[in-house]
């Protein structure tokens, strides 16, 4: 559901209800006093229409037995609230940050806090703590929940027994380790002996309408005092009529200017399209400019262009003569009821297996061997089984006769905007936004496949035409504030693209830190993305210093991580002076190798032993000197 800023005379009323009839029939108001309540909150903000309800919500309960009364010497604020998130992509901090608003509107006292910020010694004090956390790659903490994650989980972290607590993690459940950061808290809250203020909820990609429902079951415990059933779980119906009352499931209203963001993102038409890659390569690599005139859209270096792609029409029209579907049916698709075949095209996601569709669709189709994948005890089978796979491959294979198009979409996931890294200056293009786009084709299983957004942008959109984009803001990967500080950028193939914004700001403001750049990819002859534009910038001293590595240029694989430790002396040096160190590209290979390869660098030059090495590492971590933008 979405809110307005201001509340006005919809605030109460039913979608399609007449103004001047707030709640319809039933509603015990004579209309003297409906009328009287419509006209205060016409002039109500938001914020103050959410105090008010939560206030007359606390009258209403007083004296209900199913609901504890609060102390009267303490008020419902008395007890602050801690929200703390783990976020890579920013999605866990806007739902963290969401949370803390309302329960502020509500009149208690909350805070949301980053973990990467948060002072593990101020956890021993907690009496209400709320987490919100992704799960980044295949079931690790975000880097900037990692220290945080790391306190709860040692012997360090304090007993808990006066602290309640809830938790909603976000996650991709096409990985194996579905929201286990999530569970990882809610567990270890638990052993050490937090109580459980209701049941941890584990969102997938399409997490808006789940987190909101979270949310306001959260709010409904904290306004009655924090109080949970005795067997610690769920929310029960005296919690829910709480929540109705406190959150208003009002309309949303048009801005007053301009705003875009992913529910409403801004066509922005393509400038340029050019394949970065020489005559031969076994790779496509785009660079796109798009324009953002007139959009008002502001992105700093180490931000992400968030794309609003469309599915395949082929790939859409295969599942619909696979299925012997009807094109025409009228489902329910993201903006209200459409057609099968819009819906499939724009609202739905028809690529990525995942768990859930293989036991709903098992179940539709009665196939026996898609429903014993789905038993716990055949888990490590279905991780196999999904490898490779699209959802076409299972469709095909066991195709059904009769399934209705509302039935099959009920099966699928939303369909997510894809993000990329934002590869210019907003400073040296005013209007534009630049993207390094790799574009995804395998063949698995006798079966071309395309990635959804890169081939929506190389092979469907044209220069001239336009793209819907937002606005990605990443809280973690940023340039140094301090434009002396020496930088050290690590980038395999289009994990270079924030580095070329980076690049391009720090010339343009005049910054006089040294710049390192490691850039790795497959071949020097036809994979060395921009590399005009990096000997430009060592020419003119943008770049300070540059080292590449080709992993097939050669019999033994040359990868960055190989020529970080060839530098090893400079890297340590660069390190003590102060560096700030960025790293972009696989979270599953390059990721996990270049960390190994800081800490035997730190554990060499500095002559330490590895366990003082990693934590001279986790130490820059911490300082924000160690940021990791990967996928």
């Amino acid at each position: 559901m979405r809110r307005s800023d201001t509340l006005g005379d919809s605030a109460l009323r039913r979608p399609g209800q007449a103004p001047g009839v707030l709640l319809g029939p039933g509603v015990p108001l004579t209309a003297g006093h409906a009328g009287q309540l419509e006209a205060l909150l016409e002039t109500l903000s938001r914020e103050e229409a959410l105090w008010i309800s939560g206030y007359l919500a606390g009258v209403a309960l007083q004296g209900r037995a199913d609901v504890p009364a609060a102390p009267s010497t303490a008020p419902l604020a008395a007890e602050p609230i801690t929200i703390l998130y783990g976020s890579e992509t920013g999605h866990a901090a806007a739902v963290a940050k969401r949370l803390g608003e309302f329960a502020t509107a509500c009149g208690l006292s909350a805070r949301a806090v980053d973990m990467a910020m948060f002072r593990s010694q101020e956890l021993k004090s907690v009496t209400r703590l709320v987490v919100v956390t992704a799960t980044h790659g295949d079931g690790a903490p975000p880097d900037p929940a990692a220290g945080f994650y790391e306190f709860l989980h040692s012997r360090k972290a304090p007993r808990l027994e006066g602290t309640t607590f809830a938790v909603l993690g976000l996650g991709d459940s096409s990985y194996e380790h579905f929201c286990q950061t999530a569970k990882d808290f809610d567990r270890r809250l638990e052993e050490l002996g937090a109580r459980r203020l209701l049941d941890r909820v584990d969102c997938d990609t399409d997490y808006e309408d789940p987190a909101e429902a979270w949310m306001e079951a959260v709010l409904g415990r904290l306004t009655s005092n924090g109080s949970a059933p005795a067997d610690g779980a769920g929310n029960g119906s005296g919690a829910r009529a709480v929540v109705r009352t406190l959150v208003p499931d009002a309309p949303a209203t048009e801005p007053a200017a301009p705003s875009y963001d992913r529910r409403r993102p801004f066509p922005a038409e393509m400038v340029d399209s050019l394949v970065l890659n020489g005559r031969g390569s076994d790779k496509e690599t785009r660079h796109l400019e798009l324009s953002l005139r007139s959009s008002g859209l502001i992105y700093e270096p180490g931000d992400s262009l968030g794309v609003v792609a469309e599915n395949d029409p082929a790939l859409v029209n295969e599942l619909i003569e696979t299925l012997a579907l009807n094109p025409d049916e009228a489902v329910a698709g993201a903006a209200g009821e459409t057609t099968l075949a819009r819906a499939l095209t724009t609202d739905y996601e028809i690529t990525t297996l995942t768990p859930r569709f293989v036991a709903r669709y098992g179940d539709a189709a009665q196939a026996e061997a898609l429903r014993a994948l789905s038993r716990p005890d055949e888990q490590s089978r279905l991780r196999a089984y999904l490898a490779g796979r699209r959802i076409i491959d299972v469709v095909a294979a066991f195709p059904v006769k009769g399934l209705q198009g509302a039935a099959f979409v009920g099966m699928l996931r939303k369909l997510e905007p894809r993000l990329y890294s934002v590869a210019s200056s907003l400073t040296v293009y005013p209007d534009e936004a630049h993207l390094t786009v790799d574009v995804v084709r395998y063949q698995t299983h006798a079966r071309l496949h395309k990635g959804v957004a890169s081939a929506y942008l190389a092979e469907r959109r044209a220069v001239g035409e336009s793209v819907p984009v937002y606005v990605e803001r990443s809280e973690h990967f940023r340039l140094p504030r301090d434009p002396a500080a020496p930088i050290i950028m690590i980038g395999a193939g289009t994990g270079v693209a924030p580095f070329r914004a980076f690049v391009q700001e720090r010339q343009a403001i005049g910054a006089t830190g040294r710049s390192w750049l490691l850039f790795g990819d497959r071949r020097f002859r036809t994979d060395f993305l921009y590399q005009l534009e990096w000997q430009r910038a060592l020419r003119e001293g943008a770049l300070s210093r540059m080292d590449v590595a080709f992993s097939r240029d050669q019999p033994e694989k040359m990868y960055v991580q190989h020529r970080l430790l060839e530098a090893a002396r400079d890297v340590y040096a660069w390190l003590q002076d102060g560096a700030h160190l960025y790293v972009c590209g696989s979270a599953d290979r390059l990721a996990p190798s270049v960390h190994e390869a800081l800490i035997a660098i730190v554990e060499r030059q500095g002559h330490v032993e590895h366990a003082c090495a990693e934590e001279y590492v986790k130490g820059l971590q911490r300082e924000r000197r160690y940021q990791r933008d990967v996928y």
